[in-house]
């Protein structure tokens, strides 16, 4: 037998403040919070995945490690890319479209949907074979 991951589960990441976090989360990508405790939170992204804080570490930025999040279109990148620089006074990160440090130290790429990444949001290649279309 062989082991065949399918996807990833879920992403936790640190924080100094989870209350700030929960508010600059919800603010920015309107994410569902699914529980919360003390010193932690947890949002749905997505269907089968959700991201995890927890409150600890020292917050210093960290350029290379980091987690990507999906957008419908342009639009709503170009909605995040406006919030983050005007409201939070965050600098984008050159050269992609939308990677930023949030405010916890968090590294954090926003990409938008598109056709090529169309396929990642299926979760089973199973579901593939059934002969769904993009159109």
């Amino acid at each position: 037998m062989s082991v065949k991951v399918y996807g990833i589960n879920h992403i936790a990441i640190e924080v100094h403040d989870v209350a700030k976090a929960v508010a600059f989360y919800q603010d920015v990508f309107g994410l569902e919070k699914l529980d919360e405790g003390e010193g932690d939170a947890f949002f749905k992204v997505g269907e089968h995945q959700f991201l995890a804080m927890f409150e600890g570490g020292d917050g210093r930025p960290n350029r290379t490690r980091h987690f990507g999040l999906i957008v419908r279109d342009d639009a709503q990148l170009a909605e995040v890319r406006e919030k983050l620089t005007t409201k939070y006074g965050i600098k984008l990160i050159p050269p992609f479209r939308c990677d930023f440090i949030d405010p916890f130290g968090n590294r954090v790429q926003v990409v938008d949907l598109h056709d090529e990444s169309l396929i990642w949001l299926l979760p089973y290649q199973e579901i593939q074979q059934t002969g769904i279309v993009f159109k």
